[in-house]
């Protein structure tokens, strides 16, 4: 891999030949039939064979492309297993890792947005990448006064082709649909386009992330690593060690995974309560499990990285979200209906039985009305299923609702963690951090008593 693929036109060839090569790898899966191969054989050579394809490509290209991949990846546990085993492996590699851009680059790009003495800047530098995204890469250093760091650096050209990617992407968004089943594919392209102008400013992140680690830096569970210096193109932020959640996914313990499971899911609750953004990024390459929990050494705290991508909450979450949950959960079919209608969930001119949407959102909220409940893929590919089959009510209903602006980022986010928990087959406490950090969940009147008892 020499350097990003800048050029439109070479961009969109590569994206363009991949409907080609979908239809080509078919024919080929017919005449494999013809000469008497098996149904299941030749199926998982396709499978197999289509993701090699669309993850190289997708890695290859970086920008719009790899976040697309990326953003793909958090929803594998929805697929059915014999189709998610063939591209697992595939799905994960965009995680945490993409080919590095050239040294040669690298430093053109540290020399001109830091200056020709960037060098005086670090005690050490590190050439090869320690990682590598979608818009950008990191690498290890020393900064001036001692304090490892990592430095990302934007890859150049990475807005146009974030853009370029996003809307070649979108012309065969019907071709990528089968990938997750339930899910519409070209919403999800146009989000990430609405989202490239904020992830390209290294300036936001840098607010978004140093307004965390500021809220979090005595916090036993949660470490967001300090910004060091920003400016285009760059940022410089504490380096952090610690275990990769796709590594705890791959191989971790029962332990790691529950505990990953429990920080990550207070995480995307407590961040908008205590900060008012959402991250909203949530894969497992922008996590780690890092030693000296609340219980010392042997316990997990979690590590958390990429702010690029954020939603602005002032309020928190929404309290509605809290209020329809509670109110599910207590079967209160018609004030569900009342509070979706008004917030914009069922057009006006759609009219539906509150029981049914009831009986729509029971399964799906499960995972909070029990203590503890174990994210599985089984769970999660039982609900895209239900969801997904043109011949089941859920699908008919699911038709009919609406999903307002105003939510769209955070029912992605909440879905993408919902999807990493089920990656790491985590048994989690969801009901405790909703009670916790969820406007609207419990009731004023009983937090009104909580408050009274605490002070007597």
């Amino acid at each position: 891999m020499s350097d990003l693929p800048r050029k439109a036109v070479t961009r969109t060839a590569k994206l363009a030949a991949l409907p080609l090569g979908f239809a080509g790898r078919a024919t080929w899966g017919l005449g494999k039939r013809i000469v008497g191969e098996s149904a299941e054989i030749v199926g998982r050579e396709l499978q197999q064979r289509t993701a090699e394809q669309l993850f190289r490509v997708l890695g290859e290209l970086k920008g719009g492309a790899m976040k697309f991949g990326q953003a793909l990846s958090v929803f594998e546990s929805a697929l059915p297993e014999e189709i998610a085993g063939p591209y697992r492996a595939a799905l994960t590699k965009l995680q945490d890792a993409a080919p590095p851009m050239p040294t040669r680059t690298v430093h053109t790009v540290l020399a001109e947005r830091l200056g020709p003495d960037w060098r005086d800047l670090f005690l050490e530098f590190e050439d090869k990448p320690a990682a590598a995204a979608s818009i950008g890469q990191v690498h290890r250093a020393v900064w001036n006064d001692g304090r490892e760091v990592a430095v990302k650096v934007q890859y150049p050209g990475a807005g146009e082709a974030l853009l370029s990617d996003l809307t070649q992407l979108s012309r065969f968004a019907r071709l990528l649909g089968p990938l997750i089943p339930g899910m519409d594919v070209k919403p999800l392209i146009a989000e990430l386009r609405d989202r490239v102008s904020e992830e390209l400013d290294y300036g936001l992140e840098a607010q978004a992330q140093q307004v965390h680690a500021e809220e979090f830096e005595d916090d036993p569970d949660v470490l967001v690593p300090a910004v060091v210096h920003q400016c285009d193109q760059i940022l410089v932020t504490e380096w952090i060690d610690g275990i990769p959640l796709s590594e705890v996914i791959a191989d971790g313990t029962t332990e790691q995974r529950a505990r990953a499971g429990q920080l990550l899911a207070r995480f995307l609750f407590s961040g908008p309560a205590r900060t008012g953004l959402l991250h909203a990024d949530p894969h497992p390459g922008n996590f780690r499990l890092l030693p000296g929990g609340p219980d010392g050494e042997d316990d997990w705290r979690l590590g958390v990285l990429d702010f690029g991508t954020v939603d602005r909450l002032p309020g928190g979450l929404p309290t509605p979200i809290g209020d329809s949950l509670r109110m599910a959960l207590d079967g209160e079919a018609e004030a569900v209906y009342e509070l979706l209608c008004a917030e914009g969930f069922v057009k006006e001119s759609i009219e539906l039985d509150p029981e049914a949407v009831l009986d729509y959102l029971l399964p799906i909220i499960e995972p909070a009305l029990v203590d503890e409940f174990t994210f599985t893929r089984t769970w999660m590919r039982s609900q895209a299923a239900r969801i997904a089959d043109p011949r089941s009510p859920a699908h008919q209903l699911g038709k009919k609702l609406n999903l307002p602006p105003a939510y769209l980022l955070i029912h992605r986010v909440t879905l993408s963690t919902i999807g990493v928990l089920c990656q790491l087959g985590a048994t989690v406490r969801l009901r405790d951090e909703l009670e916790e950090w969820l406007p609207g969940f419990v009731p004023e009147e009983d937090l009104g008593e909580e408050e009274s008892a605490a002070k007597a």
